[in-house]
């Protein structure tokens, strides 16, 4: 079974994570190395320990890509009791980073309960919605039920307060309901909902600070203490030009761009390797979105199906909300973009759901694909799927004449 999994995995998905995970390790050991002498650290710091995360990324990748997606559901109740536990513990354990209590930490590594609350949530989501599927019109019975736990998870999380984390949170769980095939009425009123509690919030509860990243967004040359971070991104993004002032050469990250490593991994890109560098970084991320919605669509199974399309929607709102920031279409919420950006937490739940899509790929191959070489092995007996291909099949079974 194993051999079978493997075989039929999707290994375009596998080159381009690894190529997208190496690419960022490169950046972030060039646009990190100041801010690393800067925190009195040696030059590769950052790299080092990015480093870290990508290894150990890929032993989880590895292991996910080989566990089958099915048993997850029997993990439902289990994952999402911890991630809850782990969002009221960090009031407790956790501790403040600009001005959000958001990170618990474990030693040398800073644990954010935020970024495991994303795939528990499409785990969640996809579970109860498959099994549910015979009466997803009836709003009260299939839809209501999750999104109290969506709901609660969202709240703690925006009490962090983490409004970027909450923000992909609810999108993708919206996603993974338009893709369950909710009634059109339903997605109406929810969408109308989000946007209502949206008003208020920004209106009676957002922090100063939260308001001023949208005036940082959209006029930051007339705010410009709110809009620095932007002001000095458009200023590495237009210096790179179309083909970039070359690695390591980028001026931006010698304090004129905070959070260059993390935030802004792509006006980076942008400066070093210029509007190819970044469009081929885009086309990456683009291609795994696609890709995993290729996958979902494909899959009969809906288990399989709402999972690809939860890791497919992570991966692209993350990237748009990113991106967004980082070119000004969208206010600063400080989301990493996905396998460039430096952050442990992020890349190691990146690389479990991507493990996961993998999986689901693999499955659906298997499916598409049932008879293999062993099909017509006159050592091993034939299955009745087998049997049922060699009689349709006649000529493949019959001995060459000999000469």
């Amino acid at each position: 079974m194993l051999k079978k999994l493997i075989k039929n995995m999707d290994y375009s998905l596998v080159v381009a994570t690894a190529g997208l995970c190496i690419f960022g390790l490169v950046m972030i050991y060039s646009s990190s190395y100041w801010v690393a002498f800067n925190y009195g650290r040696e030059a590769d710091f950052f790299f080092n320990r990015q480093l870290i995360f990508v290894l150990g990324g890929f032993v989880v990748f590895c292991l996910s890509s080989i566990f089958p997606y099915k048993a997850y559901m029997k993990l439902t109740k289990l994952l999402i009791t911890v991630t809850v536990f782990l969002l009221i513990l960090v009031f407790v354990l956790g501790k403040v980073v600009n001005n959000a209590q958001s990170w618990i930490s474990l030693g040398g590594f800073n644990l954010q309960p935020a970024e495991a609350a994303k795939i528990a949530i499409i785990i969640y989501l996809a579970s109860i919605l498959s099994k549910k599927q015979s009466y997803i019109s009836d709003f009260n019975k299939a839809i209501a039920p999750p999104l109290v736990v969506v709901g609660l998870i969202a709240f703690l999380i925006l009490m962090q307060p983490d409004f970027g984390s909450m923000l992909i949170l609810v999108s993708i769980a919206a996603c993974i309901l338009v893709c369950a095939k909710i009634r059109f009425r339903h997605v109406a009123i929810l969408s109308v909902s989000s946007a209502v509690l949206m008003i208020v919030f920004f209106m009676f509860v957002a922090s100063d600070e939260q308001l001023s990243r949208f005036k940082g967004a959209y006029s930051p040359f007339e705010h410009q203490k709110e809009g620095y971070q932007l002001i000095n991104s458009y200023v590495a993004i237009s210096a790179g030009g179309m083909e970039g002032v070359g690695l390591g050469n980028g001026r931006t990250k010698y304090g004129y761009l905070p959070e260059g490593q993390t935030d802004f991994i792509i006006a980076n890109v942008s400066e070093e390797f210029g509007f190819a560098g970044a469009l081929a970084s885009i086309t990456g991320l683009f291609y795994i979105v696609i890709r995993g919605f290729i996958i979902g669509l494909r899959c009969k199974d809906t288990f399989g199906r709402l999972l690809a399309f939860g890791v497919a929607s992570m991966i692209g709102i993350q990237s748009f909300i990113n991106l967004g920031a980082a070119t000004g279409l969208l206010p600063v919420t400080g989301v990493p973009l996905p396998f460039l950006s430096y952050g442990g937490s992020s890349l190691l739940v990146i690389m479990f759901s991507m493990g996961i899509l993998t999986n689901v790929s693999a499955f659906v191959n298997m499916k598409r694909n049932p008879v293999h070489e062993d099909a017509l092995d006159k050592d091993k007996p034939l299955t009745p799927l087998h049997k049922n291909t060699v009689a349709a099949f006649p000529y493949q079974n019959k001995k060459k004449p000999a000469h």
